[in-house]
Parts: C-alpha cells; structure tokens; sequence
C-alpha cells in the first residue's frame, strides 16, 4: 500500500509540471532538430516515461515470479526518487525527457511485484485489491495537491527535487520488511476457482519457457481481459495528462494572485519574495479533488468483486465511464455545481473498474506466473495505454476537447462490450 501510494504520487504529479512546462519551454532541441513545444510535442514527452512505466512491466513480471516482490519494490521506490532528483535538476526538456524515463523504468516493476504478491498473499483477493488501491488513489490525489501547494511557494525545479525524498524513505522500509509473500497458496496447498485450472509453480527461467507460457496465456480468455485492460489504459492516460489544461480553459478556473487571497498578516510572515506576485491555479485543485474520489472507486470496486461476477462489474462499470465522458463538457459548462458533480462521478468510476480488471487477471490466469501475467497487464495499461497521452496531445492541438471525450466514450464502450463478451464465453 505504501508502495502504491508513491507510484502513483510521482505519476500523477507530472501533469501538474506540463502545464508549467507548456508555458516555460518554446523548443525542444535535439542539436540535430528542433521541434515547438505544443501539447501534441509535449505529449510524446510525457509519454516516453509513461511508455515505459508499461513496456517495462513484462520484464518485471518475469523477475517478480523468480525473485519475488519485496526487492523489486524496495528497488522500485530507489528508482523513483532518484529520477525526481534529476527532474529537479533538469535544464531543459532533454533531460527532463531522461528523467521521466528513470522513472518509467522504475516504477514499471512495481504492478506486477504489488498486484502478484496480493493475489498470492491475501486469501480475501478483493477486499486486499480494494485497500491497495485506496493506498494507491491516496498518493493519485495527494500527489498532485502537495505539489499544486508546493508550487505557490517554490520553482518547480525545487518542488521536484523535494518529492524525491519520501519515495527514498519508503525504499529503506521496503529493504526491511519481511513477510511471507505466498500466504494465501500455501494456506489453501493452491489456488481454486480460476478459469485457467491449471498452475505453474515456478514461473519462466528461459526464453523458450517465457514463449511458452505466454502463448498459455493468449490462447484463452485472458486475450479478452487483455483487451479490456488495453481500452482502460487508453481512457485513463487520454483522460488525465491534460486533464488540468483542459479545466483551466472551463469558467471559473482563472488564476488568483495568492495576494488577493491570503490575509495581510500572512503576506508579511511569508515576505514578499515568498509568493514573487504567484498564482493560485484552480484547475490543479479540481484535479487533485477528482483523483481522491477515486479512493471510494477503488474501495467500492474491490468489494463489488468479492459479490459480483467479475465480467458483470466490468461490463457496467465502462459502461458508466462511457456515458459520464460523452456527459464531461455540456455539464461542466453549465456551472461549478455540475461541474462538481460530473468531476466526482467521473473520478470514483475511473478507479472503479481497477479491482476489477485486477481480480480479473488472477481469475483467467495460473499462479504460478501470476507475475507475468500481471506484467502483461500493465504493458496494456500502462505500456500501450500511454498512447493515450498523445491521442489526447494531438486532438487538444488540431481538435478540440469535445473530439477529445468523444474518443474516450469510444475506448470505454469498447471495453464494456468486451465484458459482455468475456462473461458469455465464462458461460
């Protein structure tokens, strides 16, 4: 849980820096060429690291079957601060492009080491996916509000070299902790009620094996939960890279001078260079607001799949995120109450439908490479579903917003019809 809960902070806070980046870099340099800064230039930025924090999941959930969770994700939160201390000192975009990959590369080891060692390790599958993904929806919201207020004070250069530091704190106490990462298997002498009835025991030691047991995976229905998790990954990247830059274009998001807010008396005890004429940026709160809705998502998901079938949950829950992102504009523009509203549906059923796809996977797969299995999810999530990023980039750059949500309807109702259709083969 508290591994999750820094991922996700680190992952969520770097939308809040495009939106100073948008502004404070004109070019991109690569000595060779040079390229303007946009949202769709910017988006392929961002992307390189959010790529990764998906490609690099496969390989991870090959290690995580062969040494276990606990080093990987000591390992893991090392990484994460070390790429923020870079961030920090990043000069330009190359290098914030080089940072954000350090960090794509770290985090990447980190869903199928945490989801692997829940679906092995806690016998109440659903009710562990649910807190871990309340852990994980804590940092997703409070991410981006430390660093939102950090930002009022503070250039973002030093805001990012200060968030490195809880991530090396948690790293010290992952090192340390000792538990038994099999609980639940052992408990039971194996898993029962998965689809797949049949399971490894020692995951993939050579490419022939590693062949072997993903061509296992894909000739089942795990190429159905495979293509759910795809479509969620594309919603959910398309949807929150340039959340904030499309709120700050809504009524009633434009910057406040801190001046007009704060109290004389606080102005004189943080001096005048402290707040050097900055700006409150309502957007960035939103998006924090609407993130840690998703907390309750999570928690309601995770239970709903200990009650429901798993197939069922999905089905309606993308069903729910299809309307509610045709729904986003036309009611956000009729006011800040509806636009409240509209923000908190659509943050719980974002994180909804996570314990779900989750719970899924362990449902359609063996354990014995539940860590390859897991890695092949977040390849989709996180890997593939990074393109979401630059489908958002380009459409807000050539498009608009409207096209924007429109797509993402498109990508949720795909993913609900694909529920439908794993639960008809289940029967």
């Amino acid at each position: 849980m508290l591994a999750h809960g820094m991922v996700h902070t680190y992952e969520l806070a770097i939308p809040i820096f495009v939106t100073i980046w948008l502004s404070q870099y004109e070019i991109i340099d690569l000595g060779v060429a040079q390229f303007d800064v946009t949202a769709a230039t910017l988006s392929v930025v961002v992307t390189v690291g959010y790529g990764l924090f998906g490609v690099g999941a496969l390989p991870g959930g090959v290690l995580v079957d062969r040494v276990g969770s606990r080093r990987l994700i000591a390992l893991c939160l090392l990484g994460m601060s070390a790429s923020f201390l870079l961030l920090g000192l990043a000069p330009n975009l190359v290098v914030i492009t080089l940072a954000l990959l350090v960090w794509g590369a770290a985090a990447s080891v980190y869903h199928p080491a945490g989801l692997s060692l829940i679906s092995k390790g806690v016998e109440e599958r659903g009710t562990g996916f649910a807190y871990h993904g309340m852990a994980g929806n804590v940092g997703i919201g409070l991410g981006p509000l430390l660093t939102a207020i950090l930002l009022l004070f503070l250039d973002w250069h030093v805001v990012a070299g200060v968030l490195a530091v809880p991530a090396l704190g948690a790293a010290v106490y992952a090192a340390r902790a000792r538990f038994d990462e099999t609980a639940a298997v052992a408990a039971d002498g194996g898993e029962t009620g998965t689809a797949s009835g049949s399971k490894a025991s020692t995951g993939v030691d050579t490419l022939p094996e590693f062949l072997a047991e993903s061509r296992a995976l894909f000739v089942g229905s795990f190429v159905v939960v495979f293509a759910i998790v795809l479509c969620s990954g594309l919603f959910y990247r398309g949807v929150l890279t340039f959340m904030p830059v499309v709120l700050s274009d809504l009524p009633g998001f434009e910057p406040v001078s801190i001046a007009a807010v704060l109290p004389g008396g606080a102005l004189d005890a943080l001096g005048v260079e402290a707040t050097g004429g900055r700006q409150i940026n309502p957007e960035r709160y939103f998006y924090s607001g609407l993130l840690m809705v998703g907390v309750a998502g999570q928690y309601v998901g995770g239970k709903l799949t200990d009650r429901i079938p798993v197939e069922r949950g999905i089905t309606a829950a993308f069903a729910c995120l299809a309307v509610l992102a045709l729904a986003f504009l036309p009611v956000a523009n009729l006011g800040t109450a509806p636009l409240l509203a509209i923000g908190a549906l659509l943050g719980f059923s974002l994180f909804l439908v996570q314990p779900m796809y989750q719970a899924a996977v362990a449902e359609y797969t063996p354990s014995g490479t539940r860590g390859l299995s897991y890695g092949y999810t977040y390849l989709g999530v996180f890997g593939i579903g990074a393109l979401g990023g630059v489908v958002a980039g380009a459409i807000l750059t050539y498009a608009t917003p409207a096209v924007l949500f429109a797509t993402l309807a498109g990508f949720a109702a795909t993913a609900s019809a694909l529920g439908t259709l794993l639960a008809r083969t289940r029967a």
